[in-house]
């Protein structure tokens, strides 16, 4: 039978995903500073295996026999999701991964060297190779799976996601940012004149971070049997769902920013851990992309861990866990006023919760007209503030360091990512609002820490379903309606709007 051939040729690449994954993370904690060159070699060995066995000519006729015998619903999406992943792997030749791999990290090299000088003209022509190549990829992707150009891209993050819907809510979305933005600034401002923001008293012990960040975790519903804490440079959720791999870094001066941290990989990890385990060898068993997988670390950042009913239940555990003298006379208030505090900013990753999505909106706009031609590389800097300008208000025209240099995704050649990051926040509080629906008291359930039949009802929604239905299909059925704008900025205008 050819499904029990891919069947078994799930079980070879999840093996092999698993020790790449493993690798990966321990590359990032734990391995010793000599370790670099032999573990890039079997990495990259590992990784080639990987390529060959998933890309091997005969899957293509396996797939084909598989769809004409008798299996029953979830092999036979099981097939549709192995059919996709084959696309996704062969569509590109070896020569031009080859010369793809080659630009971007020479591209990425350099802007680690070239960002922190601002030296956008000498980073320029490493740039444009690497849009010349996407440009290549797009239609290389859009030949092969009938796509429009940049949709064959997010299509890779996000399957299902399309321009055409996505055009539609970001529009919408920012359209009530650009007036909101100034609101609750201006609510902001009233509320810290009556109750002004307050001095952290640090230094916090790492070792006492480190406990609050794993009380927190366990309480949120992390399975340590099935997971861990380390520290690296920077935070990330790895491994496998049944080794789930989390890290956070610590600054001693102030113990907020890793708590939101590990709670925002905690929501990662989550989704990996409640992932169906009989499937775990298929495509199908995957998580469903970068966008739905970003609703779940937001869920749980921004929509229980910056509420104030989280904080009635978290408050006590600091006191508990970092002393009485961690927080000297602060109260729910202060927490939020430190954790969602809203400033117009230049850099995407440290912005806030309502000010996020304009940064990923002008990248989004911005790919898009790269992809398409429409814009040249040379031409960035000038449309990037152009945006920025509109969108928020600050210039970065002379300072390409904190404006289109800011992020690793243009050297590393990652376009269509960007959007994932704000479907996810979206994603989030249409999940949340479809959640209190089915569970009126679920905001008694946050202020007493009990976080059960919350996840049990993602689990129900979203995990469960891993890679059942694309992006858009599985918001419909969790929700009861396509993605819709109008949660997110009702959960913004409930929260900043005063």
């Amino acid at each position: 039978m050819s499904f029990q051939k891919l069947d078994e040729l799930g079980r070879k690449l999840e093996s092999l995903e698993h020790a790449i994954s493993i690798l990966g993370a321990d590359e990032a904690t734990h391995m010793a500073v000599g370790g670099g060159e032999k573990r890039a070699e079997a990495m990259s060995n590992l990784a080639g295996m990987y390529h060959a066995q998933a890309t091997a000519p005969q899957i293509a006729d396996w797939i084909e026999s598989a769809k004409s015998e008798d299996l029953d619903d979830d092999q036979r999406r099981a097939v549709g999701e192995f059919e996709r992943s084959y696309v996704n792997a062969t569509c590109l030749p070896t020569e031009f991964v080859q010369r793809r791999t080659a630009a971007t990290m020479r591209s990425e090299q350099l802007w680690r060297d070239l960002r922190p000088k601002g030296d956008w003209d000498s980073f320029l022509p490493a740039l444009e190779g690497v849009i010349a190549l996407v440009r290549e990829e797009a239609a290389l992707r859009s030949a092969a799976t009938g796509l429009a150009a940049y949709d064959a891209l997010m299509d890779q993050y996000d399957p299902g996601n399309r321009t055409a819907d996505i055009d539609t809510v970001f529009a919408d979305l920012k359209s009530f940012l650009k007036d909101f933005v100034p609101t609750a600034l201006s609510v902001q401002e009233r509320r810290l004149a009556q109750h002004p923001r307050k001095p952290l008293h640090g230094p916090y012990p790492i070792e006492k971070q480190r406990e609050l960040g794993l009380a927190a975790m366990r309480a949120v519903g992390f399975d340590f049997t099935h997971g861990s804490l380390a520290v690296s440079h920077h935070p990330f959720c790895g491994g496998v769902p049944t080794d789930v791999r989390m890290t956070t870094r610590y600054r001693t001066d102030e113990f907020l920013t890793s708590l939101m941290g590990v709670l925002h990989e905690t929501g990662h990890a989550l989704y990996e851990q409640g992932l169906p385990k009989q499937w775990s060898h298929w495509p199908l068993g995957k998580a469903r992309g970068m966008g739905m997988h970003e609703s779940q670390s937001l869920f749980v950042e921004m929509q229980l861990a910056r509420s104030p009913e989280f904080w009635e239940f978290m408050l006590p555990l600091v006191h508990q866990h970092m002393g009485d003298q961690a927080i000297p006379g602060w109260d729910i208030a202060d927490v939020l006023n430190e954790v969602n505090f809203v400033e117009r900013g230049y850099i995407r990753v440290d912005a806030d919760e309502v000010t996020y999505p304009l940064h990923v909106i002008l990248r989004y706009e911005l790919e898009q007209d790269l992809v398409s031609g429409k814009l040249e590389a040379s031409q960035i800097p000038e449309a990037w503030d152009a945006k920025m300008t509109e969108y928020l208000g600050i210039s970065t025209i002379n300072d390409p360091k904190d404006g289109p240099m800011q992020d690793v995704h243009w050297p590393g050649g990652a376009f269509g990512y960007f959007p994932s990051y704000t479907l996810g926040a979206m994603i989030a509080a249409q999940l949340s609002a479809a959640m209190q629906k089915d569970l009126p008291d679920m905001r008694d359930q946050i202020r007493q820490g009990d976080f059960t039949a919350i996840n049990q009802w993602r689990a129900d929604k979203v995990w469960n379903e891993a890679s059942r239905y694309t992006t858009p299909e599985l918001i419909t059925r969790a929700t009861g309606e396509p993605l819709n704008a109008d949660y997110f900025k009702a959960h913004l205008k409930a929260r900043y709007g005063g």
